[in-house]
């Protein structure tokens, strides 16, 4: 069932929570010093809060929607926004490593959850010729959160320390949570239903290869922009926070893009994304001028920022209501080991003294992912 009337707010409420998921997992990066010496542990340990984050995310978003599929809909979500309330103020109130710890990797099952629900909440919410605007309207609280969340979070920790800031951002989760109470619709969970397994939709015709376009298109990205600080200084640009600005606001236009065309125009707007992606890296591999670079970067902000909405609507394209969760958190789980898989081998290269092969590995990972698109993507 879906609502006669467009549901706006239940769709701010849902982008809401990804700014909420972003912003409680982004934010030890920006703080890493301060919580090192809060805790009297080194940089790389308190980098780890980021990690066990990304765990918990990869680890609970297929067994705990699967356990949970016959919870009804607003019940489970409204749990996932609980868990951000408590573990986040564990987090706030912890002078402990090891209990920080706990609460970041709790929290990221939290973010599972969330992750794994939104794109079918949102599809849910809405008729099928609405689906793909109701999601980028869902999903826009992740590039705002990166691009704008992120800065002033870290520049309110370093003014007010980072033990508040997660208590600040506690106390949005509990105005959130009685925010999707009054807002959001519920739907029922499936029961009964042998059918709704994720073998099954594991199994279903495209699924794979859009699971597969996910794991190298947010590769390509994520190499990219998790190393963007040492591949700009080979380019001599010292602002790296003006080049993510132009990233961040082309990613919002992006969006808003996506939303007004998705419904009539998937393919085409995939195949063009990736493919622009591709041709961003390839420059970017050999342009060495400042000014044409950051032009380039808000180009790659224009080519990704839809990139969310265009495969999770594909995806929900291909499954049925009852299985929309469970195949969002197949696509969940692959986003985030992307995100894992792409820190690992973008290190490697920086590590190794390789910054200038990041674009070229880029541009063959985003190939790969446009070359499915268009083979597979209907």
């Amino acid at each position: 069932m879906t609502t006669k009337k467009f549901p706006l707010a239940g769709l701010i409420a849902l982008a809401l929570s990804g700014f909420l998921a972003i912003m409680t997992e982004t934010l030890p990066a920006g703080l890493l010093p301060e919580i090192s010496q809060s805790l009297n542990i080194t940089t790389g340990a308190a980098g780890q809060l980021v990690t066990l984050y990304a765990f918990g995310s990869i680890l609970a978003a297929i067994p705990v929607i699967g356990a949970t599929k016959s919870w009804t809909r607003k019940h489970l979500f409204m749990t996932a926004i609980a868990g951000f309330f408590l573990f986040n103020t564990l987090t706030a109130i912890s002078n402990a490593y090891w209990l920080t710890l706990i609460a970041r990797f709790m929290v990221g099952i939290a973010a599972g959850v969330v992750w794994g629900m939104l794109a079918g909440y949102a599809r849910r919410m809405v008729s099928e010729a609405l689906a793909g605007r109701a999601m980028a309207i869902a999903l826009v609280g992740t590039p705002v959160a990166l691009s704008f969340g992120v800065p002033a979070g870290t520049w309110l920790g370093n003014l007010v320390g980072w033990h508040a800031v997660f208590g600040i951002m506690s106390g949005f989760a509990a105005l959130l949570f009685v925010f999707v109470w009054g807002v959001l619709p519920d739907f029922a969970g499936v029961k009964g239903n042998a059918e709704v397994t994720y073998r099954a939709v594991w199994q279903t015709k495209g699924v794979r290869p859009l699971l597969l376009v996910t794991l190298f298109w947010l590769g390509a990205h994520n190499i990219f922009y998790t190393y963007i600080a040492p591949f700009l200084a080979t380019r001599h640009i010292q602002h790296v926070d003006v080049t993510l600005l132009i990233f961040g606001i082309a990613a919002l236009v992006s969006i808003i893009l996506t939303g007004i065309w998705i419904d009539q125009h998937l393919r085409p707007l995939a195949v063009a994304s990736l493919g622009s992606f591709v041709i961003v890296a390839v420059l970017l591999a050999i342009v060495h001028d400042p000014v044409v670079t950051n032009i380039l970067v808000g180009v790659w902000g224009l080519s990704f920022g839809g990139a969310a909405t265009l495969l999770q609507t594909a995806l929900g394209q291909r499954v049925n209501n009852d299985a929309l969760d469970l195949v969002m958190s197949l696509n969940a789980t692959v986003w985030n080991i992307s995100i894992a898989g792409a820190g690992m081998i973008g290190g490697l290269l920086v590590q190794s003294g390789h910054v200038i092969l990041i674009p070229w590995l880029v541009a063959v990972m985003a190939m790969f992912g446009w070359l499915i698109v268009i083979k597979h993507l209907k």
